[in-house]
């Protein structure tokens, strides 16, 4: 089968198209024909192996200390079953699936157990959508719901809302009952309204911590808002929430735990086959609408992965792993 392949850490250029072989479900898995990948911001920092800080040392023990232990990278995917292994009954050949891999989606079939964070694709999406949903959906609602705590009535702030995680909070901050503020480039202004933000303040030209607003919750998904400067933009109650963080977050995150006042948080969304069910459900629902910045081709991982690593990626950079005119209609 063909695949991108991951010999090395480094730049773009440091992945290939090449040929791999084909995936065995063993017992309790299901093998995906993949149709549609992404490349999202956490491949790129993979395969780099870089801005992990701390995490640095753990990161490697798990993917390869020298170089990449597997050799396909990719996470979200979406495609059809096309093969049970020993045992499986969750998955019939022919479903709809989709879902967030711990590697191994940016090749033309893919391995999963059933159990793993893979269900069927929501009603009415195509592939590409399915496989944009994952990765940022399960991000914002792990961070919203159990990290943040976040209660209906409440006022959030989203730092990078234009992002992969940022237009997913949006989204799930407004299901949810809060009041929305999304913080991003210009560009994204009109599609962040669209989707559910009350206020868009544009990153580039002001400072949010100078408004005079305050705010129960302020998420920030890119990293660079100012540990004193949000603080007196919140309420007593008020957490100041990082999807990426480092040691210094993770010392306020402490240090805020010992005492009265507005607290620090980080977290971690580890991928559950429940939280994948959720998502899918508001998909169906229509409260969560995958966004689609880009669309390649396989053959172009290289150029895909310069995309994310430029900064200028808006919305899913969705990887057409079967020509887009190809794929199955949903």
């Amino acid at each position: 089968m063909q695949a991108a392949l991951w010999r090395r850490y480094g730049p773009p250029e440091s992945l290939t198209l090449g040929e791999a072989p084909m995936p065995t479900p063993g017992p309790g898995e299901i093998r995906i024909r993949v149709h549609a990948s992404t490349v999202t911001s956490g491949d790129a920092r993979l395969r780099g192996c870089r801005g992990a800080g701390i995490f640095w040392l753990p990161l490697r023990l798990i993917y390869g200390l020298t170089r990449p232990r597997h050799p396909i990278p990719g996470m979200e995917f979406a495609g059809v079953v096309e093969a049970l292994g020993p045992g499986v009954t969750g998955f019939a050949i022919g479903d709809r699936a989709f879902g967030l891999a711990p590697r191994g989606a940016h090749a033309e079939y893919l391995t999963m157990p059933e159990t793993g964070c893979v269900a069927r694709q929501p009603a009415g999406l195509s592939h590409a959508e399915a496989a944009a949903l994952p990765f940022g959906a399960l991000t914002a609602l792990v961070f919203l719901r159990d990290v943040a705590e976040a209660r209906s009535g409440e006022r959030v702030l989203v730092h990078g809302a234009g992002g992969a995680v940022g237009v997913y909070l949006v989204q799930l901050a407004r299901h949810f009952g809060l009041a929305v503020t999304a913080v991003a480039s210009a560009r994204h202004a009109t599609r962040l309204r669209d989707l559910g933000a009350q206020q868009v303040l544009d990153r580039e030209t002001g400072d949010f911590t100078t408004q005079g607003a305050r705010y129960d919750i302020v998420l920030d998904t890119v990293g660079g808002t100012s540990l004193r400067a949000v603080r007196r933009i919140l309420t007593p109650q008020g957490r100041h929430v990082f999807v990426n963080f480092a040691t210094r977050e993770l010392g306020a995150m402490l240090a805020t735990r010992l005492r009265p006042g507005p607290r620090v948080l980080c977290g971690y969304a580890p991928g559950r086959q429940a939280d994948l069910l959720t998502i899918r459900d508001l998909a169906a629902q229509g409260a969560l609408r995958p966004v689609i910045g880009h669309r390649m081709p396989l053959a172009e991982i290289t150029a895909a992965h310069a995309l994310v690593d430029s900064g200028r990626k808006q919305g899913a950079l969705v990887l057409d792993v079967i020509p887009a005119e190809c794929q199955r209609p949903a």
